[in-house]
């Protein structure tokens, strides 16, 4: 081989393991922020596919409906605590700050927040449903997959 081609071939592998290694370090970074979907009873049960469950510690969206009756108030600061559910589990969430004007009891809800002990959320933010016509797309596949079950069977739990 002659040293044109070796030094080629030499530019070339070292180009392919740059690209390679600068991959690798982007997923790395994006590792840590990415925020992944869950329903309620995707929290407790695992996804559908794979049957895993988010760890504790771990960022994540949740979207579902607030149970009606399950909305806290602290009268002294702006924490609130409110129940989220779908038709396989409920979990609960606090969130410490203002809530969008939207938001209320029976209505659909995504928090993003992080996962803590007893499948408690510590929410970062609260959005609200905006639009009576719109519902967003990851909300809607999962309320037509998880909402069999009317909201009255979770009023009686809430009691």
């Amino acid at each position: 081989m002659n040293i044109r081609r070796k030094n080629r071939l030499w530019l070339i592998c070292s180009i392919i393991v740059g690209v390679g290694l600068t991959l690798a370090l982007i997923l790395y970074a994006l590792r840590s922020s990415i925020d992944l979907f869950y329903t309620p009873g995707e929290i407790i049960y695992g996804k559908r596919e794979t049957q895993q469950l988010p760890e504790v510690g771990q960022r994540l969206r949740v979207g579902g409906m607030v149970m009606p009756g399950t909305v806290v108030r602290d009268p002294e600061s702006l924490k609130v605590t409110f129940t989220v559910y779908d038709a396989e589990a409920e979990i609960d969430v606090s969130y410490d700050g203002i809530l969008p004007d939207l938001f209320r009891e029976g209505q659909g809800v995504v928090v993003q927040g992080e996962l803590e002990e007893n499948n408690h959320v510590l929410a970062k933010e609260v959005l609200a449903k905006h639009d009576e016509n719109y519902t967003p797309p990851e909300i809607e596949q999962a309320m037509q997959e998880n909402h069999r079950r009317p909201a009255a069977v979770y009023k009686d739990k809430a009691s």
